[in-house]
């Protein structure tokens, strides 16, 4: 039997790498069966919250025997449930995600643009969170949202996601924090909201949307994918630069005339977009297209256990 293209995006040497590998939540988590992370309803199952005022119909058996015989009255022990995720992914697809510049890493052969780096990323976290009992959806946009598949749990949805990922294409101009916003509005209960992005946006409006997401309680995972010439512009000779986003449009310009402006720009960009994520608890995780992406997300996983 012949196998599905989509198929594609879970690479088996990568699976091999990342098949122990899991993605907890931090925050307290709103799911509907029970799994690994911590939810924000009491009941009595795993890890002790605080006590409350025994009522009569009360289960005996949760009586803190210590509190009677110290104070002589009846309280019952509470516990915070454990619960799935409930996470949706946010897939840029917007048109400079689609650059791959020339020492991007390989994968199956070919080297991959942000977009796919951000494909094969977001295949792999469904891959993994589904296979924790979680659940996952996913959202793709540019300046508006292209596609939307609400968070499921059931194993048919590693598929779906991934035919999604596949059938998409990267195209059209960057809209990031007014989608952002239109997305916050969407995504109906709290939870787990990864964003696998280049960020290319006003980086005020950014956080003004991001907030928007901790608003509404969500724990946000900022992914920052950029490509490697991005982030050191190594260019020497007279270059056209093509805009990926406006058809057509190029710039013909001797790189080493804007190189050390160009860099502080960018160091600034990505400086003041980690600080604002600092400020908000919103996890940044950088990404470089040179990188492997499987070896990239073992390592992030990793240190997110820790």
């Amino acid at each position: 039997m012949e196998t599905p293209d989509y198929m594609r995006l879970l690479p088996a040497d990568s699976l091999a790498m990342l098949g122990r590998q899991e993605l907890m939540a931090r925050g307290m988590m709103e799911g509907f069966v029970s799994g690994k992370h911590r939810s924000p309803h009491k009941g009595f199952s795993v890890e002790f919250a605080e006590h409350r005022q025994y009522v009569p119909g009360d289960d005996l058996r949760n009586l803190d025997w210590r509190v009677l015989a110290r104070k002589d009255r009846y309280y019952i022990k509470q516990y915070i449930e454990e619960t799935n995720l409930r996470a949706t992914l946010l897939v840029d697809a917007s048109g400079s995600m689609a650059y791959t510049g020339d020492v991007a890493a390989k994968t199956e052969g070919q080297a991959v643009s942000k977009f796919a780096y951000a494909q094969y990323l977001a295949a792999s976290l469904t891959y993994l969170m589904i296979g924790q009992a979680d659940a996952v959806g996913m959202v793709t946009f540019d300046t508006e949202i292209k596609s939307y598949c609400p968070a499921r749990s059931r194993a048919s949805q590693v598929r779906l996601i991934l035919e999604q990922l596949n059938q998409t294409e990267p195209g059209g101009d960057t809209g990031l924090a007014d989608v952002l916003h239109n997305i916050a509005e969407r995504i109906p209960r709290r939870g787990l909201v990864i964003i696998l992005s280049d960020l290319f946006d006003d980086v005020d409006q950014l956080m003004k949307a991001l907030h928007h997401f901790r608003y509404r309680r969500h724990e946000v995972l900022v992914m920052h994918i950029m490509a490697e010439e991005e982030l050191r512009f190594p260019f020497e000779d007279f270059t056209r630069f093509t805009d990926l986003e406006l058809i057509q449009e190029e710039l013909a310009l001797d790189p080493m005339t804007i190189r050390t402006s160009y860099l502080e720009r960018v160091r600034k960009f990505m400086n003041d977009v980690q600080a604002g994520c600092g400020q908000m608890e919103i996890d940044y995780v950088p990404f470089n297209t040179k990188s492997s992406f499987d070896e990239a997300l073992a390592q992030y996983l990793s240190r997110r256990r820790t």
